[in-house]
């Protein structure tokens, strides 16, 4: 019986694909520090507010699940980096959706929050 991790990792195309995919809709939080520091993206905190007002991202904008309906904050220039609260929670890949369907430019923070802070990303409250 065929391995379906061996048979997965034989479709280069599919893996080309799937990880051009990848770096073009995320990034990590080295990368969004240099990106912030160029004024090359808005941060989007999609967390609720009251956890937003206890530390976020500087310069990210508070955009919880309720607001979503409201984009005129968002950047149609820039890409957007949503950010929410860890790699296992869907805000943003949920938002991501909805947001692109708009034609609003986006991107993932992997990791969200719990990652920026593991690698001492700057925080603001």
């Amino acid at each position: 019986m065929p391995n379906e991790y061996t048979a997965a990792s034989l479709d280069a195309s599919g893996a080309h694909a799937y990880f051009t995919a990848k770096m073009a809709f995320t990034t990590g939080p080295a990368e969004l520090q240099r990106a912030i520091a160029n004024d090359e993206v808005q941060v989007v905190d999609l967390r609720a507010a009251e956890h937003y007002a206890e530390g976020h991202i500087p310069g990210a904008i508070s955009l919880p699940r309720p607001s979503w309906n409201d984009t005129s904050l968002l950047s149609r220039e820039q890409p957007n980096v949503l950010v929410c609260y860890s790699p296992v929670c869907h805000l943003a890949p949920h938002a991501g959706m909805i947001f692109s369907e708009q034609g609003i430019p986006v991107m993932e923070l992997e990791g969200g929050m719990r990652e920026w802070r593991q690698h001492d990303g700057p925080i603001e409250a």
